[in-house]
Formats: C-alpha cells, sequence, structure tokens
C-alpha cells in the first residue's frame, strides 16, 4: 500500500509534533513525567501549548417545504489518484467541515503514485480494484455518520473532457474499458450512475491543454441526446463558468459545485473556511438514496465564495425559507436565519445581510422588488424575490 511520509510528517506538523530518532513525544497533559530508559530516551510533555482543537463546523440552512438541505462534495481525490490524503482523512475534513455526504473521485486513468513513466499517464493492471478508496473510506464514513457515494472521475482530453459518474454499484466494469469512454460513461449509466460534466474550460497547468472545453461540443450532444449527461459543475475549487449555468437551464441539467481537492483541505482552504466549494441538496430525508434522487431530479445549488448558484426556483424557495421578511411602514426588517450570506439591493441601497443577521431598510412605496446579487440565477442574472405588502 503507498504511504505518502512526507504527508505524514505534514499532518504531524501541523498537530505542533515533530518526529525527531531517539525522541518520543506524549500530547496527555496529565502523566506524570516516566524516568530515562536505559537508552537515553524521554518524554517531553506540552499539550497544554497545542490549540484546542474547535468542534465539527455546523451549517445552519433551514428546511425548504419539504426538503431537508444536506451538504455535499462530489468531486475529491485521495492518494489513489493525484491527491495526497488518505480516503479516511477525506471523510474526517468533511465531517469538520460540516458536510453531510461525499464522493471520492479519482481517476480511472490516472494513478501518479502507482509509477508511470514519469507523467503518471499508466493504469494499473486491469484486474486491479478501483473500489479501495470507497470501501476504505465506508466503514469510517459509518463511524462518523457521512453519507459516502461510490465514484471515479473518467478522465479525457478535451473534447469531451472530464466526467464524474456517481452513484456507482461497482468501478471496476468502468475502468475494464477504460480505452473507450463513451462506453466507460455507458457502463456507469447501465449501473444507475449519474454523469457530471466536471470544469468547462478549466486548463491543465501540468500539461498545458484545456481539460474541458469552453462550449456545448458535438460529444457532449452526443451523449446528452442518449441520456448520459444529468449534470455540469458551474464551480470547481476556485472557478465559477457562468455560460455553464446556462447548459443547465436549457438541458435541464443539475448544477453543481464542487471542490475538485487534491492537497489536504487545510492547504487548499485552511480550516473550516466558509467560502469553500459545496453543492446542496434538497433531500427528501438525510438517506443515499435521498441524495441520489434529489440528483436527478435536479434540486442542487452550488454553494461557493459566497455565491448560491442555481435555478430560479430552488434559489427563491431556499431565500423565502433562510430569511424572513416584514414589512412595516416606510420599513422593511430581513432577518437571515440561515448560515448562507446574502448581499441585498433595494432602492438602489445595497447592504449586507450576514449569515444569521439582521437588517432594516428603508422602503419607498414604488419598492416592490428585492434583487439578492450574490445568489445567481443565470448568466449576469440575480435572484429577485417580490416583497410583501
Amino acid at each position: 500500500m503507498f504511504f505518502d511520509c512526507r504527508h505524514f510528517l505534514k499532518q504531524l506538523a501541523l498537530l505542533g509534533a515533530v518526529v525527531v530518532t531517539s525522541f518520543s513525544f506524549a500530547f496527555g497533559q496529565n502523566e506524570p513525567a516516566a524516568s530515562p530508559p536505559p537508552d537515553g530516551s524521554f518524554t517531553v510533555q506540552f499539550g497544554e501549548v497545542l490549540p484546542k482543537k474547535k468542534p465539527p463546523r455546523v451549517i445552519t440552512i433551514p428546511d425548504v417545504g419539504e426538503y431537508k438541505v444536506l451538504k455535499g462534495d462530489f468531486h475529491i481525490h485521495t492518494v489513489f489518484s493525484d491527491g495526497v490524503v488518505l480516503p479516511k482523512d477525506r471523510v474526517a475534513e468533511a465531517v469538520d467541515n460540516g458536510l453531510d455526504v461525499i464522493a471520492i473521485t479519482d481517476h480511472v486513468e490516472y494513478r501518479p503514485h502507482f509509477g508511470g513513466n514519469g507523467t503518471g499517464i499508466k493504469l494499473l493492471d486491469k484486474n486491479d480494484d478501483y473500489n479501495i478508496a470507497y470501501d476504505l473510506a465506508k466503514p469510517v464514513a459509518d463511524e462518523k455518520n457521512l453519507i459516502l457515494v461510490r465514484a471515479v472521475e473518467i478522465t479525457k482530453r478535451m473534447p469531451p473532457g472530464h466526467f464524474n459518474a456517481l452513484f456507482l454499484k461497482d468501478a471496476n466494469p468502468v475502468a475494464a474499458v477504460v480505452d473507450d469512454w463513451r462506453q466507460m460513461i455507458a457502463v456507469a449509466v447501465e449501473q444507475g450512475a449519474f454523469i457530471q460534466w466536471n470544469h468547462p474550460g478549466a486548463v491543465n497547468p501540468n500539461f498545458g491543454f484545456p481539460d474541458g472545453p469552453m462550449r456545448f461540443t458535438d460529444e457532449h450532444e452526443e451523449i446528452y441526446q442518449k441520456g448520459h449527461l444529468h449534470g455540469v459543475e458551474v464551480f470547481n475549487g476556485f472557478s465559477f463558468y457562468p455560460v455553464a449555468m446556462q447548459w443547465c437551464i436549457e438541458r435541464d441539467l443539475a448544477m453543481m459545485g464542487d471542490s475538485d481537492i487534491h492537497p489536504s483541505e487545510w492547504d487548499r482552504y485552511g480550516y473550516q473556511n466558509p467560502l469553500r466549494p459545496m453543492t446542496l441538496i434538497l433531500a427528501k430525508e438525510r438517506s443515499y438514496d435521498s441524495v441520489r434522487e434529489a440528483f436527478f431530479a435536479k434540486r442542487t445549488i452550488a454553494f461557493a465564495a459566497g455565491m448560491v448558484i442555481g435555478r430560479q426556483e430552488w434559489l427563491e424557495k431556499l431565500f423565502k425559507a433562510c430569511v424572513t421578511m416584514t414589512s412595516k411602514p416606510g420599513l422593511l426588517v430581513l432577518v437571515n436565519k440561515s448560515d448562507i450570506p446574502c448581499q441585498v439591493q433595494a432602492g438602489g441601497v445595497v447592504c449586507e445581510l450576514p449569515p444569521q443577521g439582521k437588517i432594516t431598510i428603508y422602503r419607498s412605496d414604488s419598492m416592490n422588488k428585492l434583487t439578492v446579487s450574490n445568489w445567481r440565477v443565470g448568466v449576469n442574472q440575480p435572484l429577485e424575490i417580490t416583497l410583501p405588502r
């Protein structure tokens, strides 16, 4: 099994520990100092200087009608492709970030930690198990009450680019037809998978070529017409693709927001970063089957970098669930019951309605709409809410 010594040492360093030959360190605060053993090693106690670990982040979002709002990330890599984190650590990061569900989407074609010709673009033997990351993470996810989705990333140069096959039953049949990307997608769809087009327009800095065209190509139209394309990432990592929103609206595809994370969460976004990308899922209940049903029903919303990105129908319902609006003579009182920020504009005045915040704005007799500029329902199109009388 692959072991990344540098990453292991780095994780220890983040905890304030340094491993040195002939020394051992203990973190207990109340243990008595032991007598030096004959080999000269000893125990140093410095637990009191370590930073206090925060509890897992809680992301408060009220129910939207009959639906619970679950938080997920459906584009995550581990050491079993080109990530640097073990599967169980991805589970721990997700729980720490307040997520309810994740998919580990390691590449089928690209596993640099397992040898290759210098680029890492070399398959393992086709008899290898491509479910290994899921199988290692699943017991830990169950223990921590995190929903885990079996998935892989199908990685091809553009066109057509990269796709995630989510909600697989078995990743190995997909890997078995690796030489034909159409067949890989077809095999995944036969298993009932949800196919997501990843980061359209992104350029891979390692290879200098686009990972996905910023256009709906003939190849994408082909698989779309077959019913083999179900969603598109409108936000990936640090990038927002407004044109992808239009594709989703025109073709009735789900909008996704994912991290596509390869390094550790700490190195990528820091600790419990509220701007970290995720997908909000309007699910009937907190379960695997409900998440999958919501995906195919397109009840998904991207939430990243302080932006909320989705269809008019679901953003309007989400806003009304999160924000109460009370009209008084000459005034409008807004109370945010959620942890989602809102930048509202009314009567030419822009105001920040922070998470769990409250603002009062002047309201003229002619003011009948509220614009939420960081909630996007289309290209250059913010959400508009009709105000109560």
